[in-house]
C-alpha cells in the first residue's frame, strides 16, 4: 500500500480507519450545530454518533489486526491474543455544544503496552502520532513533522491546562480545553507545558500517554494524571 505518514503500514491503516470515520463526524458536526437550541436532543445525538465511531471504525480495524481486542469507554470485547486497540471520542462535551476542540483518540496495545498511538481532530484535519521507539510526529494537509516537548521551567513562561474538579494551587498560564487527549497531544508537541487531570478513562489517554513519552516528556497517572516536559514539577 502507498504510505500517507511516516511510519508501519499498521499505522497507516490506523490513520485510514480514522479519516473513514472522520468523514461521517464532521457530516454529525454540521448537524450538531444545527440542533443547539435543544441541548438535550443535541447530547442524545452525540452519544449516537459515538456509538456509530466504534461499529464503523472496528471492521477496518479488524483488518489490521483481525484477533485483537477493543475497549471503549462503553464497550470490552476480548480478543483471541494480547493486542486490542483502545478508541474513544475525545471532547464529547465540547462536541455537543458544536464546539470543534474534540478529537478521536486510537491506540494499539501489545501485551499491555501501546505500540501506536492516533489522535486525530476531524474537523481540522491535523493528526498526532507515535510508534513505540520512533518518535512522536504531527500530521496535517500531506505534511508530517517531528514534534518535541518544550523545555520552558520558568513559572512566569509556562502554559499549563487543568482539568481538575476540586480547588488546587495552579500555575502558569491556565487553560481548560475539555478534550484531554489533545491537551496530551499539545503538551508533546510544545504547545502546552504539562497537564493536570482528575482521573480519566484510559480509552481516553492511552494514545496521548505514548505521544508525550515519545516526545521527550513524563507523564504518571496516580490519584491525579499529570504530564509535562520533563523540566517542571507540578
Amino acid at each position: 500500500m502507498e504510505l500517507l505518514i511516516k511510519g508501519s503500514t499498521e499505522l497507516n491503516k490506523m490513520f485510514m480507519a480514522l479519516q473513514r470515520t472522520a468523514s461521517g463526524l464532521r457530516h454529525d458536526f454540521g448537524e450538531v450545530e444545527n440542533l443547539q437550541q435543544s441541548l438535550h436532543g443535541a447530547r442524545d445525538f452525540v452519544k449516537k454518533a459515538a456509538s456509530r465511531i466504534e461499529e464503523s471504525i472496528l471492521s477496518d480495524l479488524l483488518l489490521v489486526r483481525p484477533a485483537a481486542g477493543l475497549l471503549t469507554p462503553n464497550v470490552t470485547r476480548d480478543g483471541a491474543g494480547r493486542e486490542e486497540f483502545v478508541l474513544s471520542l475525545s471532547g464529547a462535551a465540547n462536541f455537543v455544544r458544536a464546539n470543534p476542540h474534540f478529537a478521536i483518540s486510537l491506540a494499539l496495545r501489545s501485551n499491555d503496552e501501546t505500540k501506536i498511538a492516533l489522535v486525530y481532530s476531524p474537523i481540522d484535519e491535523r493528526l498526532y502520532y507515535a510508534e513505540l521507539g520512533r518518535g512522536a510526529y504531527v500530521f496535517s494537509a500531506y505534511h508530517s513533522a517531528r514534534v518535541r516537548v518544550s523545555n520552558l521551567s520558568e513559572t512566569a513562561d509556562l502554559t499549563v491546562a487543568y482539568n481538575t474538579t476540586y480547588a488546587r494551587r495552579t500555575i502558569g498560564d491556565v487553560r481548560r480545553t475539555g478534550c484531554p487527549a489533545l491537551d496530551l497531544a499539545w503538551v508533546a508537541s510544545g504547545k502546552f507545558d504539562g497537564y493536570v487531570s482528575d482521573p480519566l478513562d484510559f480509552a481516553e489517554i492511552a494514545a496521548g500517554d505514548l505521544l508525550v513519552r515519545e516526545a521527550g516528556g513524563k507523564i504518571t497517572m496516580d490519584s491525579e494524571l499529570i504530564a509535562t516536559n520533563g523540566h517542571i514539577d507540578l
